[in-house]
């Protein structure tokens, strides 16, 4: 795998998020299905390393660029030190979250000519996938390889079914919602980024299966009862779109 590899510079919106989806699916990858692999390599005992994501849906773990200033903004440093001093899955999702700042850093790097609607478009549209952090923690469904993520849907139509109970009889919101409180605390809101409380009324795209406060979508428990398949104003805008 050279470095030359992330030379290419896309310029518009659709060639921006390309390199990203492609960059994110290397990176991906490293933290899944190749984690073995990619946890040998990021021997404590060597230099401080980096992992990239390429364009062709490769991933490395070197030394940063030489070049001052770099080429592209640089991946966190020293990924590796941390290693050994944390749980292994602690390890992998403090990768991931310093790799989707690295993605999201790129992009815009590569953005920066953008005017501000296209800046907006880009956005949005890196939004509608999980974040790496997301698929690592298993938070999200990975919509790369869904059917590597069945127990992922089932736990998050546990959580549907307890809304439904919510939205039919407020009575057993206590009953329904002790079990599932501490597995969907970490849940967060697709528009606010809010955690999920029981106290809140939640509701769950059928789409892209991202979670919402009610009031983040102008959705009452009532105005729910009556809506058969639920789309959050993302996917409601995507499919008015085709």
């Amino acid at each position: 795998m050279e470095m030359a590899s992330i030379t290419s510079n896309p310029r518009t919106v659709e060639e921006i998020f390309k390199d990203y989806s492609a960059r994110r699916a290397g990176i991906v990858r490293a933290l899944t299905y190749d984690v073995d692999e990619f946890y040998a390599l990021c021997d404590p005992e060597k230099e401080n390393l980096c992992l990239y994501g390429h364009p062709n849906e490769s991933w490395e773990v070197t030394l940063p660029a030489e070049e001052v200033p770099p080429e592209l903004p640089e991946p966190a440093l020293g990924i590796n030190f941390a290693r050994d001093g944390m749980n292994r899955k602690d390890w992998l999702s403090l990768v991931a979250v310093h790799s989707d700042s690295w993605l999201l850093s790129v992009s815009f790097y590569f953005g920066a000519r953008l005017n501000r609607n296209e800046r907006k478009r880009l956005f949005s549209m890196i939004n509608d996938l999980p974040t790496v952090f997301e698929v690592v923690a298993d938070r999200k469904p990975m919509k790369d390889k869904p059917s590597a993520d069945s127990g992922s849907k089932s736990r998050l139509s546990t959580k549907r079914s307890s809304d439904g109970q919510v939205k039919n009889n407020s009575k057993l919101a206590d009953d329904s919602f002790g079990e599932d409180e501490d597995e969907h605390s970490e849940t967060l809101c697709g528009s606010c980024g809010g955690n999920y409380n029981a106290d809140e009324f939640w509701i769950g795209c059928d789409i892209c299966e991202r979670w919402f406060h009610g009031k983040c979508v102008k959705i009452t428990p009532a105005k729910a009862e009556s809506i058969k398949q639920y789309k959050c104003p993302s996917c409601s805008l995507k499919r008015g779109r085709q």
